[in-house]
């Protein structure tokens, strides 16, 4: 893989007989860019080959690659019109509804001592008025917050597959009982939006996130669990006990909040299914699948290779946006499941990727970054490690 990416940074495009490209990426199409001090792009071909092998991040939108793709004239008017009018509309209520939300973590939180567990920083363990509050008010916020960003509705196609699972659930034991994590397909951020809305779980963050202003106390009323992501120290088994501990209380104990992980590690363009990692199947405990599909016309709400400002914006831009969830049965583990963690996070995978019509992929984030990094004109990672994911 390293040889042929090596190739796309330095082979020139072919040149007729008047010295002039006639290989050269087309004008709706970003140019690969190399890191060295020519500007040679990169051949159509090499780049059509990419983005086969890398199908998962590639963006089949209007907008294009990166969400830099030559428009129609009609579709510059639209971005143009809804720039002036809706965009800073739908920016003034976003910012509103966040400050509103934040007064209300800081009035509930204020003389309440945080949780403070293995470096770890919350409230998740918040009980009472207080958490009756955060959450009642979080779940109302995070669906006003998606209806201001254009998802007036969202189609819940649960019932049609929950029945035609049901019929084939061989682990389903006679007593029901409470899933302990959400294990959902990851598309964009605003999946974290409908989450919240619906159940309210626990996530797993990067540890930055606990500083940003306002979302950082946000997210440590939610409970989330932080990670160092950049690290490579040892400190990932103190996160995944703590992770494991949340899914097991929170299966035990129906006032916990559910745990809820995004196991491909990574966002995809939402056609895909990267593999899992076994972090949210390591404690043996019932799981919720979750499907989340973003139906599109103009711009797609993946977040995929697209800069955050970038997408946010043409979001924004975009009158009418459209989700659609499938939420499975709880999934109850065989024993032999239980005994192997992978094999339980591959019979959920496959499961998700039927009911939710995805393709299965072998690809991961370190992938991801050579695609990214291939685009934007960076150079390329020597030495990848996927289980750093």
């Amino acid at each position: 893989m390293e040889s042929e990416l090596k190739d796309l940074n330095s082979k020139p495009p072919k040149s007729n007989s008047n010295g002039n490209s006639t290989n050269t990426v087309r004008d709706d199409r970003p140019l690969l860019k190399s890191n060295s001090t020519s500007s040679a792009a990169v051949c159509s071909d090499s780049l059509h080959e990419m983005e086969k092998k890398y199908a998962a991040y590639v963006r089949r939108d209007g907008y294009g690659t990166m969400g830099c793709g030559e428009l129609s004239v009609k579709e510059k008017l639209l971005l143009c019109f809804a720039l002036v009018t809706l965009f800073p509309v739908r920016v003034i209520l976003a910012v509103n509804i966040l400050l509103l939300y934040y007064f209300i973590c800081r009035v509930c939180t204020l003389f309440y001592a945080r949780n403070r567990d293995e470096e770890q920083e919350d409230y998740g363990d918040m009980s009472g008025w207080r958490r009756g509050v955060i959450v009642a008010c979080g779940r109302v916020l995070s669906r006003a917050m998606l209806f201001i960003f254009g998802f007036y509705w969202i189609v819940d196609s649960s019932f049609n597959h929950n029945f035609a699972t049901q019929k084939e659930d061989k682990h389903q034991p006679e007593e029901m009982g409470r899933a302990g994590v959400i294990i959902s397909n990851h598309v964009s951020y605003l999946d974290i939006l409908y989450h919240m809305s619906s159940s309210f779980p626990s996530f797993v963050a990067k540890k930055s996130v606990s500083k940003l202003p306002f979302v950082g106390l946000i997210s440590k009323c939610l409970g989330c669990v932080y990670v160092q992501r950049e690290s490579k120290s040892s400190d990932s088994k103190g996160v995944s006990a703590i992770v494991t501990e949340r899914i097991k209380e929170a299966h035990q104990n129906k006032s916990a909040p559910l745990m809820m992980l995004f196991p491909e590690g990574t966002t995809t363009n939402g056609d895909f299914l990267l593999p899992f990692k076994t972090g949210g199947f390591l404690a043996r405990e019932p799981v919720l699948p979750v499907i989340l599909k973003y139906h599109y016309q103009r711009f797609s709400p993946a977040w995929d290779s697209i800069s955050g400002v970038r997408h946010v914006i043409l979001l924004l831009c975009q009158f009418v946006n459209y989700m659609e969830v499938i939420r499975l049965p709880v999934y109850y583990p065989s024993q032999q499941e239980k005994d192997d963690p992978k094999l339980y996070a591959n019979n959920v995978r496959r499961l998700m990727a039927s009911e939710g019509n995805l393709v299965l992929t072998d690809i991961g984030l370190a992938e991801k970054r050579i695609y990214h990094a291939a685009l934007n004109g960076n150079s390329l990672p020597t030495v990848l490690h996927p289980k750093d994911e």
